[in-house]
């Protein structure tokens, strides 16, 4: 199902805060770890907010992303404070792992090494 124009008002208003958030970092959360907010979905109630983090340096994605969602609360509190004039709730944040820059990346591998005989005419 399509987002309605203000679920996608939130998530463009949620993604920029967070990417903010991330590059400023001044709690030490990403242990200087390149991060990119690749995606947010809002649900319709604009209460739950998934964020899709892009990983691509990282050595460690699934300590990394346990180290984000031990410090969620305190990510949340930022967010709040930045929004709280736009928006009556502060959504609760729920992050995943994007992995379609490392599929896309695999597919072009394969594609690469695939041994495709020249055509005969």
């Amino acid at each position: 199902m399509a987002a309605t124009t203000r679920q996608q008002k939130f998530a463009r208003l949620i993604h920029k805060e967070i990417s903010d958030i991330f590059q400023q970092d001044k709690r030490g959360i990403l242990e200087n770890a390149f991060i990119t907010v690749a995606d947010v979905r809002v649900s319709p109630d604009l209460s739950v907010a998934k964020i899709y983090l892009s990983m691509m340096l990282a050595k460690d994605k699934p300590s990394l992303l346990e180290r984000i969602n031990a410090r969620k609360s305190e990510i949340r509190k930022a967010l709040g404070d930045r929004i709280r004039n736009q928006a009556r709730i502060i959504p609760e944040l729920v992050f995943y792992i994007d992995e379609v820059e490392e599929k896309a990346q695999r597919i072009d591998d394969i594609i690469r090494n695939l041994n495709i005989p020249p055509a005969e005419s």
